[in-house]
């Protein structure tokens, strides 16, 4: 009942709009993840605007009215991507509720200023990962800034040493870097950034596969083993399969998620 409570807390606030004060006590908080997640590349945070090394600024809100959740995730700002807070480990809430879907609500602006502006920029950050190098061993490119080709290694070498039973989820992979925007959308995809992975399609489930059922709810589904997802979790990653709106394949870097990456 406790875990319920905190969860219905958190996608309460995930959806409210933020009153001066309520912005201004949660500042401090983006501020320093901003700056222990990306420090190589932000400089500094104030209440106003987001400094990069490179000179230039993003606003930390915006002022486009989000009245309802869609307007939220079309129109998110770098504020509103700390709105919802990500659940890491097995203890998540089934089924999701409605709408609670942390780190599916991005600003693309922020995430052009971190992995590059375009195909061609982004495709001059990316570096080779060995996938599974022991069991599959096959070359698959993510983006090296911010670590997260690192990291992505760490989670490939990590889930080598699981047993056998786990490698039909693993291989072969749906995909890396890819420039293109959401289905029905026009936002990128994080795929188009080379921060994002999507496991074996075999064995997954995808929300705008499924009919909403009689309640106007889209049914969950996963068949993802949660030791996978662990794995991806202790590195930095989220999970699509920790959203209503699910995408169980799916994996993106955002260390700005997690107190402790290893």
């Amino acid at each position: 009942m406790q875990f319920v409570r905190k969860i219905g807390i958190i996608l309460f606030f995930g959806l409210m709009h933020f009153a001066p004060s309520q912005a201004q006590k949660n500042f401090q908080d983006i501020k320093q993840i901003l700056l222990k997640n990306y420090n190589n590349i932000i400089v500094n945070v104030d209440s106003n605007f987001v400094y990069f090394k490179s000179g230039e600024k993003l606003p930390l809100n915006n002022s486009n009215e989000k009245k309802t959740f869609e307007d939220t995730l079309n129109y998110a700002s770098i504020f509103d991507m700390f709105s919802q807070n990500y659940v890491y480990g097995k203890d998540f809430q089934i089924p999701i509720p409605k709408n609670f879907e942390p780190g599916r609500i991005r600003n693309d602006d922020f995430f052009r200023k971190i992995y590059g502006n375009s195909k061609n920029e982004v495709n001059k950050n990316l570096t080779n990962v060995v996938w599974l190098p022991k069991n599959y061993g096959i070359k698959i490119k993510f983006s090296r800034i911010n670590g997260a080709a690192i990291q992505l290694q760490k989670v490939s070498d990590e889930l080598d040493k699981l047993p056998k039973k786990f490698l039909e989820y693993l291989e072969p992979i749906g995909g890396t870097f890819n420039w293109r925007v959401i289905a029905g959308t026009n936002k990128l995809s994080m795929h188009s950034f080379g921060i994002a992975i999507d496991i074996n399609t075999k064995h997954s489930h995808y929300w705008r596969n499924l009919k909403e059922n009689k309640n106007g709810i889209y049914p969950y589904h996963n068949l993802i083993p949660l030791e996978i997802v662990e794995i991806f979790e202790k590195h930095g990653f989220i999970w699509g399969g920790k959203w209503y709106h699910f995408d169980t394949m799916h994996f993106e870097y955002r260390p700005e998620f997690f107190k402790n990456i290893k």
